[in-house]
């Protein structure tokens, strides 16, 4: 099974069960530390590693 490299809104909010403008509010957040690191951050989506770094048993392997 082929896991996508970025993860989207519709990721965060399955795998933390929050609404929408939550998990945008989340996506947010984690894109502005990114682009204040010097990161491009893409909108609406976050990196998969970057993710398992902030979010602990969030990873593809603790699923």
């Amino acid at each position: 099974m082929r896991t996508n490299y970025m993860m989207t809104v519709d990721d965060v909010m399955n795998k933390l069960g929050v609404k929408r403008s939550k998990a945008y509010s989340i996506l947010k957040q984690l894109n502005d530390e990114l682009a204040k690191e010097g990161y491009v951050a893409v909108r609406g989506k976050i990196p998969r590693p970057y993710w398992e770094t902030k979010f602990y048993g969030c990873s593809q392997r603790a699923v």
